[in-house]
């Protein structure tokens, strides 16, 4: 704590970022190394800054705050600034995270700070992936898949995808006759999806149903499925079992 600390301020609205560096200036222990009006340039800034500290705001067009926290790494600190609704509020609190309601003033901004730089200090830093797991449980289910490339991102509408692949600890997509490579388990990924569209086929494997062409026999009780642009992927029998209930017993 003996050298500032790097912060980043991120909210699409300028006077809400104006606020927040006329608070800060009461306390020269923190610079500011980054404002970002967007999710896309705060993920960029937190590759290129690694930034210790980041005030993010939540609702914001394009990338929400909890989708730019999906894409950190390694994470800062993070001060949720938000007008969000209750449940979110409540899990603030489950997770002790640190978050400022708006609106607010200096009081309760320095009150935040202290409490954040205390925790920093004691090397007690709230981990963030929980709270962003039951924040995203509250959706029915996926519409799209962020990727991260350095320190760009990738969108991907998951009615884009045509399957996804296990690779070790990564997931790989295939998309528009490319592939896009995230860190993230089948098991995960199977859970945020719409059932009704997509199914696991094998356990390497999930398949957008729209990109079936025909299902085949390949050798006694093994079938492969053969998609409209000709690529071919194993079936395994559970995974026969889950299309035919897919496609109503006719496959």
């Amino acid at each position: 704590m003996s050298e500032k600390l790097k912060a980043v301020i991120v909210d699409d609205e300028e006077p809400a970022r104006l606020l927040l560096r006329e608070y800060l200036a009461a306390h020269p222990e923190v610079q500011i190394v980054a404002e970002c009006a967007n999710g896309f340039e705060a993920v960029k800034a937190a590759t290129d800054l690694k930034p210790d500290l980041m005030f993010l705001d939540i609702q914001m067009p394009k990338l929400s705050g909890f989708e730019v926290l999906e894409l950190l790494d390694p994470d800062p600190v993070v001060v949720f600034v938000t007008a969000y609704d209750e449940y979110a509020l409540k899990a603030f609190e489950v997770h002790a995270a640190d978050y400022l309601l708006k609106p607010f003033g200096q009081d309760r901004f320095d009150e935040t700070l202290n409490r954040v730089k205390d925790r920093l200090k004691k090397g007690n830093v709230t981990r963030l992936e929980p709270l962003v797991r039951d924040i995203l449980a509250e959706r029915k289910w996926l519409d799209r898949i962020l990727i991260k490339d350095g320190s760009r991102v990738h969108i991907l509408p998951v009615d884009k995808i045509d399957y996804a692949e296990a690779q070790d600890d990564y997931v790989s997509f295939r998309s528009g006759g490319k592939d896009y490579l995230k860190a993230q388990s089948m098991n995960d990924l199977e859970n945020a999806l719409d059932l009704s569209r997509f199914v696991r086929i094998h356990r390497r494997y999930i398949l957008n149903i729209e990109r079936v062409a025909r299902i085949e026999l390949y050798a006694k009780d093994s079938r492969i499925v053969i998609l409209h642009d000709g690529k071919q992927l194993p079936v395994s029998r559970a995974g026969y079992q889950r299309l035919k209930a897919l496609f109503g017993g006719e496959v």
